[in-house]
């Protein structure tokens, strides 16, 4: 089976409203060419956690998935018939935050989320707090697992993923997967290692760099990069 899957690379519009409205409208242009499957970028709708202004307050956070955007994005699953993956700020209860990742199959049924695992200080030190599963979704086009950010700084997520059957990881990320520069292994090739390790296709969808579609060997199959 051949699955036609897109990214978004998207810049910060200024507020989580218009954020919102671009993503959709990504979404409607994906669908045109042909997409099944659409993984847009961490925490997609806002600033990092460290740039927020309002810091504490976190006026960002939503319940997921009884929040406006996770049924926002339901609703457009099922009008292009496309699988999304949104990462979003959660609020699970009062004062309870994590870095999530809502997937919304095809038909607009909600799967899950994934909590990301592995927090840099950045968000730590903000009070969110790291999830504790690693949970593999099965998709009208395949099963399919998430990663978030610094969660592919370490080799262990991908296998567990990879030994529950997982055959697509998705990566939401802030960072970057530039190639190697001054003598160091950057984020496309510790991707492509990942992918080869682990038998999976990785698809990291990122701010800065380049968003990758990585086959099990280890090979770029898109770039947009070129």
């Amino acid at each position: 089976m051949i699955l036609r899957g897109a990214l978004i690379q998207a810049t910060w519009t200024g507020s989580k409203e218009t954020m919102i409205e671009k993503h959709l409208n990504y979404v409607a242009e994906a669908a045109k060419q042909g997409a099944q499957i659409m993984c847009f970028q961490e925490l997609f709708y806002g600033p990092y956690f460290c740039q927020i202004q309002d810091r504490k307050g976190y006026s960002w956070v939503e319940s997921i998935p009884n929040g406006p955007t996770t049924q926002l994005m339901q609703e457009a699953a099922k009008k292009y018939g496309m699988a999304l993956i949104v990462p979003m700020y959660e609020e699970e209860q009062t004062g309870v935050y994590y870095n999530t990742a809502a997937v919304i199959d095809a038909d607009g049924k909600y799967l899950g989320k994934y909590r990301k695992t592995h927090l840099p200080r950045e968000e730590w030190k903000e009070g969110v707090r790291p999830g504790r599963e690693y949970p593999v979704f099965d998709t009208d086009f395949g099963r399919i697992a998430i990663q978030i950010c610094y969660d592919w700084f370490f080799p262990e997520p991908t296998a567990i993923f990879a030994l529950k059957g997982a055959e697509i990881i998705l990566a939401p990320t802030w960072g970057n997967t530039l190639p190697d520069h001054d003598g160091m292994a950057d984020g496309e090739t510790t991707f492509r290692v990942r992918a080869r390790d682990n038998g999976v296709y990785m698809v990291p969808s990122v701010y800065d760099g380049n968003s990758l579609v990585i086959d099990p060997l280890g090979r770029i199959l898109a770039s947009n990069a070129g």
